[in-house]
C-alpha cells in the first residue's frame, strides 16, 4: 500500500492542456474516484500515475518520493484498462502469469501465485480456458486476477466496469469494492458513471477540463456541490438552478427535495420551507419514481426557468400536466452560487426575503 500525492502535475498535448495543475493526494487504503465527463482529463492523469505518460509539469509522489524518472514496472502499480487487454491465444493461466514470468518468476512461486490470485476472484475453475470462452464478467475477472497477482502498493482502474450489461455491473461494483476492503490497497479508480463513483468512493475527485472542480466523500460532493458544474454534473436529474437578478445568487436544489407543499408541511414548519408555483408540463413514470418535468414562473426569475421534481411512485400528486400548483423545498436543502463565476456561496449576498423566500410564501405574492 502507498500515498499517492501529485502536486501540481500538468500534461500538454500540443496546444490542448489534457491536465492543468492538479494537487491531489490518495491516502493509503483509500478507494479514490476520479469522475467526469469524457475529455476532462481523468485518464491521463492515471496514466501519469502509472507511468505510461510524463507530466508535462509536476511531481507524482509515491509515499513521498517522486517518481516520475521512474518506468511502469518499477512504480509496483497494477492497472486494469477498460478493453481488459487479455492475449486471446493465452489461456487464463497463461495470461494471469504474463507479469511473473516477464520478471522470471520461480516456476513452483508462479503457480502459487496464479493459483492464489484465480481463487480470489472466483475463477479457478477457468484457468485452461481462453479469453473467446468466457463471459465478459469472466474476462474482467482474468484481468483482474492479472493485475493483483503481482502485489501491487497501488491499484489503477480505468473503466474497468463499463464493457459489462446493467446486472453484472452492479454485482460487479460490489465484488470490486469487497476485494478492495479485504485487501486495502490504494485504489484509484476513473470513471464517468456517477453511480459507480457515489457506490464505490472514499473519496470523490470531480473533474473538467483537466482540473479539479472539488473532492470529498460522495455525500459531500452530493448534497454541497462546489459549484454549478458540479451541482449539475452529480445527481439523475441533475440539481436544479434558479437565476434569481433581484437577489444576486443562483438558487440550487436536488429534483428529490422539491415536492408538494401539503407533503412537506407533514415534516416541515411553514417557515422552514421555501415555495413556487410549480407548472407541470409532463409525468415520466420510471418504476419506483415519478419525473415531473415543468416550468417556475416569476417576475423576480431571469426567464421561466425548466425544473425537475421527482417523486416517489406511492406519494400522491394533485397536481397533472397543464396544471399549476405549490411545490416546496426545506430551507436547509437550498445551495447558492456565485452567477458570475458559478462557486457556491454560503449565503446569498442580499436578503431573500424581497423574494418572499424567508417566510415561505410564493416569490411574488409577498415581501418588499
Amino acid at each position: 500500500m502507498a500515498t499517492v500525492e501529485l502536486v501540481g502535475v500538468r500534461k500538454h498535448f500540443g496546444s490542448v492542456r489534457a491536465v492543468d495543475g492538479v494537487d491531489l493526494t490518495a491516502q493509503e487504503g483509500e478507494f479514490l474516484v476520479l469522475l467526469g465527463p469524457s475529455g476532462c482529463g481523468k485518464t491521463t492523469l492515471l496514466r501519469m500515475i502509472a507511468g505510461l505518460e510524463r507530466p508535462t509539469a509536476g511531481e507524482i509522489r509515491f509515499d513521498g518520493q517522486v517518481v516520475n524518472h521512474l518506468p511502469p514496472r518499477a512504480r509496483r502499480v497494477a492497472m486494469v484498462f477498460q478493453s481488459y487487454a487479455l492475449y486471446p491465444h493465452m489461456s487464463v493461466f497463461d495470461n494471469i502469469a504474463f507479469p511473473l514470468r516477464a520478471v522470471r518468476m520461480p516456476r513452483e512461486r508462479l503457480r502459487e501465485r496464479v493459483e492464489w490470485a484465480a481463487k480470489m476472484f472466483g475463477i479457478a475453475h477457468l484457468l485452461q480456458r481462453k479469453p473467446r470462452e468466457l463471459s465478459g464478467g469472466e474476462r474482467q475477472r482474468v484481468a483482474l486476477a492479472r493485475a493483483m497477482v503481482r502485489e501491487p502498493t497501488v491499484f489503477l482502474l480505468d473503466e474497468p466496469l463499463s464493457n459489462l450489461d446493467a446486472k453484472l455491473r452492479a454485482s460487479a461494483r460490489d465484488e470490486l469494492k469487497g476485494l478492495q476492503r479485504r485487501i486495502g490497497i490504494t485504489t484509484i479508480y476513473v470513471t464517468h458513471d456517477q453511480v459507480e463513483a457515489l457506490g464505490m468512493g472514499d473519496r470523490i475527485v470531480v473533474m473538467n477540463q483537466g482540473r479539479v472542480q472539488q473532492v470529498g466523500t460522495p455525500q459531500e460532493v452530493y448534497e454541497q456541490p462546489a459549484n454549478t458544474f458540479v451541482a449539475t454534473f452529480l445527481g439523475s436529474p441533475p440539481m436544479n438552478l434558479l437565476h434569481h437578478p433581484r437577489a444576486g445568487v443562483v438558487i440550487g436544489f436536488r429534483p428529490e427535495h422539491f415536492l408538494p407543499k401539503e407533503v412537506q408541511a407533514r415534516d416541515h414548519a411553514e417557515a422552514d420551507l421555501v415555495t413556487f408555483p410549480f407548472r407541470v408540463k409532463r409525468v415520466e413514470y420510471l418504476g419506483a419514481d415519478r419525473l415531473l418535468y415543468g416550468t417556475i414562473e416569476g417576475p423576480e426569475l431571469q426567464e421561466k426557468t425548466a425544473i425537475i421534481a421527482k417523486l416517489p411512485f406511492t406519494m400522491p400528486v394533485a397536481v397533472g400536466p397543464g396544471e399549476v400548483g405549490p411545490f416546496a423545498v426545506p430551507r436547509r436543502a437550498l445551495c447558492f452560487f456565485d452567477p458570475e463565476t458559478g462557486e457556491r456561496v454560503a449565503e446569498p449576498p442580499r436578503p431573500l426575503s424581497a423574494l418572499g423566500l424567508e417566510r415561505g410564501e410564493p416569490p411574488g405574492t409577498g415581501g418588499s
